[in-house]
């Protein structure tokens, strides 16, 4: 490939990558989950959590179909989120005020807990695994671990019915409030995204949703996907340090970002940097797993 095909072709790819509509997607596979999910919580149960989500695709009319729907919709909502809020820095356009800045931010956390406790919902191993990790995180943090798993898991003495509960009212009321005065400014309309709601819809159709029973004898235990790197990391750091402060970091950066340009990049890429070696090191982890 020539020199001049390089130059044209890297332009058109920061091009289409800057003018996808990346926040508008993320907002309608929102509402896809959520129109899904509360299908799904008709006929879900915490008490019986792994029975009730395999009666779901078992006995409900159209059921494997509304719970592949929900699974990959929420899917799609944080990826592209992640993807809105990357392109937004790398555009590099002047920040909203700190106090709306932070405001704003504050729908990512909620996304990836949100994404998280669907998992942990799910009553199967991966579920299992992940509940058990973040009721051992919260205890790790000093003074107020406690108050803080008594508060979002509590899953040893509660089982999963706190957990159901900030899944189905608390952080979908936290993940509206960030973004409430964004979405007045920012409206996403169905017509502008067929394309996604129908790969969206075909998908669920085809692929089955993921679903694992215990796995007795199996040395590891793969968690959510974005879990995979904090997951490799407890096996070499304490539990605070490798689950809480490490992954606080790319966050703190965020909602630090100063205004100024040149302060501004140092910023974008130590979180570009702190990305790439959580990617490289779930990599490892996800390796660790199967070869297990």
């Amino acid at each position: 490939m020539s020199g001049l095909d390089k130059k044209n072709i890297l332009p058109a790819i920061k091009a289409a990558v800057l003018g996808n509509r990346w926040g508008g997607q993320s907002l309608i596979s929102l509402y896809i989950s959520l129109v899904s999910g509360i299908i799904l919580a008709l006929q879900y149960d915490a008490g019986e959590a792994f029975y009730s989500t395999a009666t779901i695709e078992l006995i409900v009319p159209y059921g494997s179909f509304w719970r592949g729907l929900h699974y990959y919709s929420s899917q799609f909502f944080f990826l592209l989120l992640l993807g809105h809020v990357l392109t937004i820095l790398w555009k590099q356009e002047d920040l909203i005020p700190r106090k709306s800045w932070i405001r704003l931010c504050s729908s990512l956390p909620a996304a990836l807990l949100l994404l998280f406790t669907g998992y942990v919902l799910r009553g199967d191993a991966t579920g299992e695994a992940a509940g058990a990790i973040a009721e051992n995180l919260c205890l790790s943090i000093p003074l107020i671990g406690e108050w803080i798993n008594d508060l979002f898991f509590d899953i040893q003495d509660s089982g999963l019915r706190k957990v159901y509960m900030h899944h189905l009212i608390g952080l979908v009321a936290m993940g509206a409030y960030a973004l409430w005065p964004h979405l007045k400014r920012y409206p996403a309309l169905w017509r502008n995204h067929v394309f996604l709601i129908l790969g969206t819809i075909m998908i669920a159709v085809f692929l089955a949703t993921p679903s694992e029973p215990d796995k007795i004898g199996l040395l590891h235990i793969a968690g959510p996907w974005f879990f995979l790197g904090l997951q490799e990391l407890l096996r070499y750091m304490p539990a605070f340090v490798a689950g809480v402060l490490l992954p606080l970091l790319p966050m703190v950066l965020l909602y630090l970002l100063p205004g100024d340009v040149c302060k501004r990049k140092g910023y974008i890429w130590g979180i570009g940097l702190w990305l790439l070696v959580y990617g490289i090191i779930s990599i490892v982890s996800y390796v660790r797993i199967a070869t297990s």
